[in-house]
């Protein structure tokens, strides 16, 4: 690959895998936190609806948890090759979905949280979304609109439209690179994007630990830890910027 036809906007898609080396859990996780309880009464808005204050504190878990939580390599790795990309001239769009914030603390800046975002919340009454890092009741005020007990966490249930579904779908459309790393390949729309981007022209390539479901629609991959894989792919495409 010479410097000319480097790709010249790459869209990565991140999942659960990503974040597993810092220590946060995923639904596939055995014996797992996600696995103590239905998914239907954590991550539904009837489940919310039926119980707040249960809903309530597995994510104030969730979200204490985060404070302990650091980026790995994998992050890191992802914003320094946002960095180089950006400084030539090329386009990156991150697009995870991930609710944690390591990302951001390993420094990336275009983050699209399709899943939304543990230290947000988000106002039933008057639709208002704000940082929230600490924990939430079922008494919590609004800061925005005053009301109280209509606080929920800004995250996507199963059920829900995921969130910028519009910007990630132009990205697709023009990038000429897909990378899905660290995810299963059976959560739709998610799942979806590797057909997009095809569709639209681009090379794809699958950064994850074994073959996900979709493996068969892209046109390499590589198979590993994501703190390993990843930081070896970023530094063959800055190679060549």
């Amino acid at each position: 690959m010479s410097n000319a036809n480097a790709p010249r906007g790459i869209v990565v898609l991140t999942g659960a895998g990503v974040s597993a080396e810092s220590g946060l859990g995923t639904f596939r996780d055995v014996d797992g936190i996600w696995t103590k309880y239905p998914l239907e009464d954590l991550a539904t808005p009837e489940g919310f609806a039926r119980n707040p204050d249960f809903v309530q504190g597995f994510y104030n878990d969730r979200r204490a948890q985060l404070k302990t939580s650091e980026p790995n390599a994998a992050h890191v790795a992802l914003a320094r090759l946002e960095a180089a990309l950006q400084a030539a001239g090329r386009r990156f769009t991150l697009v995870t979905q991930n609710v944690d914030h390591l990302h951001e603390t390993a420094g990336s800046q275009n983050v699209l949280h399709m899943h939304g975002e543990l230290l947000k919340v988000r106002c039933q009454a008057c639709g208002s979304v704000v940082r929230w890092p600490d924990d939430l009741t079922s008494k919590t005020h609004c800061p925005v609109c005053e009301a109280t007990g209509l606080m929920r966490p800004h995250v996507v249930w199963f059920g829900e439209m995921p969130l910028y579904m519009d910007e990630i779908e132009v990205e697709l459309s023009r990038a000429d690179l897909f990378v899905s790393i660290g995810t299963s390949g059976n959560v739709y729309p998610a799942a979806g994007f590797v057909q997009l981007a095809r569709r639209a022209g681009a090379r794809t390539l699958e950064l994850n630990l074994e073959p996900s479901d979709g493996a068969t629609f892209f046109d390499e991959a590589r198979y590993g830890k994501a703190s390993d894989v990843v930081p070896g792919w970023a530094n063959d495409i800055m190679k060549w910027l």
